[in-house]
């Protein structure tokens, strides 16, 4: 599917389909009031037959329409206009390509870009609009011996314009948003693989045909080298399996020398079973997706590799299968993590913070700006903040206040939750430095509590994205979340830097 953007009115197109938006009821937008004086009150006219009331996702196609240049006009519904917000935006936009995608036009024009939304600019609605698009062709079926065959005609997508935005900015916009919808297809398409071809070794195999494709540095550490560091916590939950577990660091150099990076830690169980801690045997086969931390990574790299955005950024992996087995830890086994604190396993399925802590251990090698760590958790995450918004945490108010902020632009929402020294208290242990869990009371916190124990030397946030990483039942599968969220983060760090930069050069114009 191919982009561009046009700044025409919407009645001088001779695309094969001009969508415009009516809002309830009958209140016709700018541009589909341009549609309808071309058309001599023919849109309006239909409406007010009772076709189509305006509301919420509805649509309506109307063929040869009267003295109109295209083929086809789409009218999309986008509720009250007093009503009318971020959601309502990306729904109407969802229900146009939707419908569109039923239909025999090989290209569209739409003019929904344009229609005023609080707080948001029109490079903000560029970038979505460019997101759902490719949302709405993505398929996880090649593993299928017979594909549902699904007839795509739309090939060209124009973002119709009349206003005097600035193409520059909307060009750019653009290219934001299909940077970011191609690193969460990628990290979709990781997450939808089966757990018996993505293995820890796959993974590393992916990220090295990325490091080749985006020029990035690439390290794959195999066991003798973990062993040699010291992260006996990440290689406890690799015992039991017989897939060798990896550490995958990729290096984004966009700054030139790799100086204080922001380092994204991603937590890479390519299978879960709970180990001898089993997990019930419903719905397992969706802990494939405990390996979507890992994915994000990975997709958020592609995405910013892509935008050439000038930051540096390490990625780091610590990816393994956590299975049960004779050789596997067992609950009340003591192991001693790379920074030398030793850790109580009293349950064997809270196996992501053992493997991040090395992880994050690792990380300081980097002497990093920031470190933020990406894991699908806790089920208790869900539990509090359900599938809408991820868990954020921080040792660092300013910090995830950034990410906070980068959440709301982005429209991948997370949400604060505090990480004082009380919960602490929970992960005591008689007999080793603390243990691996802390109850049933407050499970997201004294996990971020376990993890924060291994971050003191650096400012740290952690996102736990157990109940938006991916989805259950009919709709099951990869969400490409928190790829927007991390891409928006890095896109205003690198903001922040060009204006050092700008500033310093201001000051010093001999340099």
């Amino acid at each position: 599917m191919k982009f561009s953007i046009k700044n025409e009115s919407p009645d001088k197109q001779r695309s094969a389909c001009v969508v415009v938006g009516v809002f309830e009821p009958h209140k016709l937008t700018e541009a589909a009031e341009a549609m309808d004086k071309v058309t001599k009150g023919y849109i309006s006219g239909i409406l007010s037959h009772g076709d189509m009331e305006g509301k919420a996702g509805s649509t309506l196609l109307l063929h040869n329409v009267p003295h109109a240049l295209c083929e086809r006009v789409l009218l999309v519904g986008l509720g009250k206009e007093s009503e009318f917000h971020d959601t309502g935006y990306h729904d109407a936009v969802r229900a146009a390509f939707k419908a569109l995608h039923e239909t025999g036009a090989a290209d569209a024009t739409l003019y929904l870009t344009e229609i005023p939304l609080k707080k948001r600019d029109t490079a903000w609605k560029i970038s979505q609009t460019a997101i759902i698009a490719l949302e709405s062709i993505y398929r996880s079926d090649s593993l299928k011996s017979k594909p549902e065959e699904i007839k795509r005609h739309l090939r060209k997508v124009t973002l119709g314009m009349t206003s005097q935005a600035k193409p520059a900015t909307s060009e750019a916009a653009l290219q934001q948003g299909l940077a970011i919808a191609h690193g969460m297809n990628l990290t979709k398409d990781l997450g939808n693989l089966p757990p018996n071809i993505c293995t820890p070794t796959y993974l590393a195999q992916q990220a090295m045909n990325l490091a080749k494709t985006y020029k990035f540095k690439a390290t794959i550490l195999e066991q003798k080298d973990m062993e040699k560091l010291g992260m006996g916590s990440l290689l406890a939950v690799a015992r039991g399996s017989r897939q060798p577990a990896k550490l995958i660091v990729l290096e984004y150099r966009g700054h030139g020398k790799m100086e204080k990076p922001i380092v994204l830690v991603g937590k890479g169980v390519t299978f879960d079973t709970g180990g001898i801690s089993l997990k019930p045997a419903a719905e397992m086969d969706e802990m494939k997706y405990d390996m979507c931390g890992a994915a994000s990574v990975l997709g958020t790299l592609a995405a910013i590799a892509q935008m050439r955005l000038p930051i540096n950024v390490v990625g780091i992996i610590p990816t393994t299968e956590n299975m049960p087995g004779g050789n596997a830890t067992k609950p009340g086994d003591i192991v001693t993590s790379m920074s030398g604190q030793t850790i109580e396993i009293l349950n064997t399925d809270a196996e992501g913070r053992l493997i991040l802590c090395d992880a994050l251990t690792y990380a300081e090698r980097y002497e990093p700006e920031v470190v933020i760590d990406i894991a699908t958790l806790t089920g208790a995450c869900v539990v509090a903040l359900g599938h809408v918004a991820s868990g954020l945490l921080s040792n660092n108010d300013e910090l995830a206040q950034e990410l906070l902020h980068a959440s709301e632009q982005a429209a991948d929402r997370a949400w604060h939750l505090p990480l004082w020294d009380d919960y602490q208290e929970q992960l005591k242990s008689n007999f080793a430095d603390m243990a691996n869990i802390g109850g049933r009371a407050g499970g997201t916190i004294t996990a971020a509590c376990f993890l924060s124990r291994f971050t003191r030397k650096y400012r740290w946030a952690h996102l736990d994205i157990a109940g938006t990483a991916w989805k259950s039942g009919k709709n099951k599968g990869a969400t490409g979340r928190p790829v927007p969220l991390l891409t928006q983060f890095l896109i205003g760090r690198a903001a922040q830097e060009i204006k050092k930069v700008n500033k310093d050069v201001s000051k010093n114009p001999k340099r």
